[in-house]
């Protein structure tokens, strides 16, 4: 526990990845919840963000995501408008084992403890049902279900907003707003991914697959038979003639293995920090490869659970995330006019706008 606590207070405290305002443990040992709360930022408003349920490989892996994943959200909230603050919650455990009504209540009382200062919602390993537990113990909870006064699932927007981002993407690199007669790969075809690839087949794009559960990629096979299948994802990133890369499942996608052998010449996909670690976005422009911040086009789903509070309205939410397509375009601008990365591009826009809210 000692190198826990050393490896959490280094990076709260010295690391550029750190400026957190609190972070708390939570423990309920009756329904065995272990859990992280990570609140990086409240200037904006209560902090805002999904709550992942995985099987980390061990304590401090479960925090330095908490850490992370609430960072992207502090930048995620600023850049989709929102008057809300960066936070993320992580609960330890396979959820195929271990989630249990007692222990989602058990989270929802640690969720509600907090006042107020960080409002929760779906992530990986949760689901809509899952929040209507929680939120029987915490009035902070949104992605719920419409019979219980929520939005539901916020996949459908989440895919749509980057949908949005690969279209700016096109119009950026080849002048056209479409991906028709494009070859995309998404890796990750579940909560997110199939509703993207179902964009991705209406605009007329030719797509490639590849996920490590055999079922979702049978959900996608058995609607579109002509959708390719790559074994993994280091054949995806390897296929001939790929126009745009998704990454769509856990962050780290994008690192010094991957980036030398990508194909494609743009990025742009759902998943979170996508970028293993400081310096890939150079790596990327290097290569000419065009990278759409992901928080920035990921952000149709918070723009959902924060609708929540206010009393849903789809037809809003939509057309909220569909500015995701200028914001995109205005951040690859900035890139140009300042000669940085667009992940550079987009984090001055970001701090800048957290950084005026704290000056209020």
């Amino acid at each position: 526990m000692t190198d826990l606590t050393d490896g959490v207070l280094h990076t709260l405290f010295h690391s550029e990845q750190g400026g957190h305002e609190q972070v708390v443990l939570c423990q309920d040992r009756a329904s065995g919840l272990k859990a992280v709360i990570a609140l990086h930022s409240t200037a904006l408003g209560p902090a805002l963000g999904g709550t992942r349920f995985y099987p980390y490989a061990s304590e401090e892996a479960a925090v330095t995501d908490a850490l992370n994943l609430s960072r992207g959200m502090s930048y995620k909230n600023a850049m989709a408008g929102l008057d809300h603050g960066g936070g993320k919650a992580v609960i330890i455990g396979d959820p195929e084992q271990i989630k249990t009504e007692e222990l989602l209540l058990a989270y929802g009382r640690c969720v509600a403890s907090l006042g107020g200062r960080y409002v929760t919602a779906c992530d990986v390993g949760t689901y809509v049902a899952d929040m209507d537990v929680v939120a029987r113990e915490c009035r902070w909870t949104t992605g719920r279900s419409p019979e219980n006064g929520g939005a539901g699932d916020s996949s459908v927007l989440t895919a749509y907003g980057v949908f949005q981002g690969m279209r700016a993407s096109a119009q950026h690199r080849w002048g056209d707003p479409t991906l028709r007669g494009r070859k995309v790969g998404v890796a990750g075809v579940g909560k997110v991914g199939h509703h993207l690839v179902e964009h991705l087949l209406s605009d007329g794009a030719e797509v490639v697959i590849t996920d490590v559960r055999e079922e979702s990629v049978r959900r996608i096979i058995s609607r579109h038979p002509g959708v390719a299948v790559a074994a993994d994802t280091a054949a995806l990133i390897r296929t001939e003639g790929l126009d745009v890369y998704a990454p769509c499942a856990l962050g780290g996608a994008l690192d010094d293995d991957t980036v030398p052998v990508l194909t494609a010449s743009v990025v742009c996909g759902a998943a979170n920090n996508q970028l293993a670690h400081p310096g890939v976005e150079k790596d990327l422009s290097d290569r000419s490869i065009l990278y759409a911040p992901d928080y920035v086009v990921n952000a149709g789903g918070v723009i959902q659970v924060a609708d929540e509070l206010h009393g849903f309205d789809f037809d809003r939410c939509k057309a909220k995330a569909s500015k995701i397509f200028d914001t995109t375009l205005a951040i690859f601008a900035r890139a140009k006019e300042d000669g940085i990365p667009p992940a550079a591009a987009a984090d001055r826009i970001a701090e800048q706008r957290i950084s005026e809210a704290r000056g209020r």
